[in-house]
């Protein structure tokens, strides 16, 4: 599913970091664990191809993501990847619809509207479906970013520092709801954190 190999990042001459090869299967779910600047946010951009790997190889159901064209990994990325942030990236202005259906169209997929209604029912917001994003609360935005992120079935889900700002109770109920729609797509979950809480929920870790 993922597998790397000699993979290693620099941001400048003086700051190289390298990573442990990665062995990831279908479906595990993992977290992500370091202290702040230990390459985190980084590991996870490059699994995602949202960095190009200078060194190594980043290889995802069983292609090569660095040695993909720029217009051919923006379509990988939009088949395979969900990504879920700390902030959420939804257009306020935009209903929760229109922006559920922007996943499509920016990975050259269908839209479906079904599907649509189908993700948000699945996180129990699908009366919100023709709200703004700026009439949401905080927890429901959450939410409506979770379902852009698996609205294409992606195989693989990252999320970064998901929980990070939030207090017990939302906490639990995020990362409840991430375990549970990654089992349902039966999709890969890596969620990079310092969030010692999800200790509780996800045993296996990679740290850096």
């Amino acid at each position: 599913m993922i597998n790397t190999s000699a993979l290693s990042y620099s941001y400048h001459a003086e700051k190289k970091i390298q990573f442990g090869d990665l062995m990831i299967q279908t479906g595990e779910q993992f977290l992500l664990l370091g202290e702040s600047g230990s390459g985190k946010t980084t590991l996870l951009h490059l699994l995602g191809g949202l960095l190009k790997s200078q060194q190594g190889s980043i290889e995802v159901n069983g292609t090569d993501i660095t040695k993909l064209s720029e217009s051919a990994l923006d379509r990988f990325r939009g088949q395979h990847y969900g990504f879920i942030f700390q902030r959420n990236h939804l257009i306020s202005a935009l209903s929760v619809e229109k922006n559920l259906l922007m996943a499509p169209f920016l990975a050259g997929l269908k839209q479906d509207n079904e599907r649509v209604g189908e993700v948000l029912n699945q996180l129990d917001i699908g009366e919100k479906k023709y709200a703004a994003i700026r009439e949401l609360s905080l927890g429901q935005a959450q939410r409506v970013a979770i379902a852009r992120a698996i609205l294409n079935m992606p195989s693989v889900i990252l999320a970064d520092e998901p929980t990070s700002a939030l207090d017990d109770k939302n906490c639990d109920r995020v990362s409840d709801l991430l375990l549970s729609v990654a089992d349902q797509n039966k999709a890969t979950l890596i969620i990079a954190t310092h969030d010692q809480r999800l200790k509780n929920k996800i045993k296996n870790m990679i740290q850096l």
